[in-house]
């Protein structure tokens, strides 16, 4: 019997198809560097063995499946190359693994974690249901009807995959260190909505998406009349967002859902739309509302007289819906962001837009750039932002104190780094 083998089983996505796989009942373990990363503990929960990375664990009748943050020259992929064990990269292995299923992809450029949390949630009160969502999370099931995951387009990474459904929530320019404008995004999701089986779920208040071309029906979802799926009425409360949904302009049915924010809305309803075309009852996709969301998707906790929210806000359109969010929530409260940018190219491709964004909150403080090892940081410093902000805070690690003058605040920590380790200071001195 093979044993799956994981090069950095802690990355977001390796962790969650290890658990699908380990759940489906194969045999899973995995390396990765020493580093805590948030996703190992349910990996440790389940007993799925975690080791360092060494040759030595590459051994016969493994099949090794890699991270793709790995070259070719890792000692885990040369050994496995060189005893000619069965090996695929992360996005290749899950290509073949969704044809088992009735498979939804959930695609975008901001929203796929949300949406596919959601989607996840609703199906798997209803069915047997095996997903994959880019927060770590994994669920495999023996009998499953449907395979929910995320599916990312940084370097194309998601032409591997021929899925039945795909949602889309939205074409924006991201990734500058791979793609070189918005037409070259705009041509990988329009090269995969060709590879769609069944259908295509869109945001059809994107202007991008109104241009794709696609071989099965397109069914469009927004706020705008126009749209196959539209939200009206949309009207907010301490107990979430409640909303009426029309079908081709005719009333459905209303829906609550326990989050806050235009983009929230927007999320629910491509997962109303893939479910009644799916032809799941009113009562089956109201199980939106028991949605506890994912992890780092305004994750909150109360401290002391404030409320600290984790979020991997990383761009300038996820900044301002999170603090949206913030605002609608918590009408009263000061929101103060705390952001770490995440990679050099980022920052400086969106220099502008981030303190725009930024600039929304109420107080701001800067950390320094999380930098990818790829990349070079050229002479790109925290300080071209803040001279943009003219009111922003360089915050180090070491003096998140300050933190607790904002007393009663909403303090979010943003970023794809590791600003969480600036939250965690904060909560030892405080």
């Amino acid at each position: 019997m093979t044993t799956y083998h994981f090069v950095g089983i802690k990355g977001t996505g390796m962790s969650a198809l290890a658990q699908i796989l380990h759940d489906s009942g194969e045999t899973v373990q995995g390396s990765d560097i020493d580093k805590y990363f948030f996703t190992q503990e349910v990996l440790e929960e389940k007993n799925i063995p975690v080791m360092p990375f060494s040759q030595e664990n590459i051994k016969d009748r493994l099949t090794v499946i890699a991270g793709n943050a790995f070259k070719d020259d890792h000692e885990e992929i040369i050994k496995a190359k060189e005893l000619g064990l069965p090996y695929y990269r992360y996005h290749e292995f899950l290509g073949e693994w969704l044809n088992k299923f009735t498979s939804i992809a959930v695609t975008g450029a901001h929203g796929k974690t949300s949406t596919t949390g959601l989607l996840s949630h609703v199906l798997k009160e209803n069915y047997p249901t095996s997903y994959l969502i880019g927060d770590g999370t994994g669920r495999g099931n023996e009998d499953s009807k449907y395979f929910v995951f995320e599916a990312c387009e940084y370097r194309r990474h998601f032409l591997e995959y021929y899925p039945d459904y795909a949602i889309m929530t939205n074409i924006d320019f991201d990734h500058p260190d791979y793609f070189t404008s918005i037409e070259d995004v705009f041509q990988a999701f329009q090269q995969m909505a060709k590879q769609v089986k069944k259908g295509i779920i869109a945001c059809g208040d994107d202007d991008h998406l109104q241009h794709i071309q696609a071989n099965v029906p397109v069914l469009y979802y927004g706020l705008a009349d126009t749209n196959d799926f539209q939200a009206q009425n949309i009207q907010e409360d301490e107990n979430g967002t409640t909303f009426d949904v029309f079908v081709r302009n005719t009333f459905y049915a209303t829906f609550t859902i326990p989050q806050y924010g235009t983009h929230t809305v927007l999320n629910a309803l491509s997962v109303i739309a893939i479910c009644h075309y799916e032809e799941m009852s009113v009562e089956q996709i109201r199980k939106l509302a028991t949605f506890n969301g994912v992890k780092r998707r305004f994750t909150e906790k109360n401290w002391n007289d404030q409320i600290l929210v984790d979020d991997y806000a990383h761009h300038p359109i996820e900044i301002t819906a999170t603090i949206d969010s913030a605002r609608k929530k918590y009408p009263e409260r000061e929101v103060v962001a705390i952001f770490q940018p995440h990679t050099f190219t980022r920052t400086k491709t969106f220099l502008k837009e981030f303190a725009e964004s930024l600039k929304l909150a109420d107080a701001v403080y800067l950390c320094d750039i999380f930098g990818s090892a790829r990349e070079n940081s050229g002479k790109l410093t925290i300080e071209n932002l803040q001279e943009l902000i003219p009111e922003a805070q360089i915050l180090d690690v070491s003096e998140t104190a300050h933190l607790a003058e904002h007393s009663e605040g909403v303090l979010l920590f943003m970023g794809a780094g590791d600003i969480q380790k600036f939250q965690r200071a904060y909560e030892q001195v405080n």
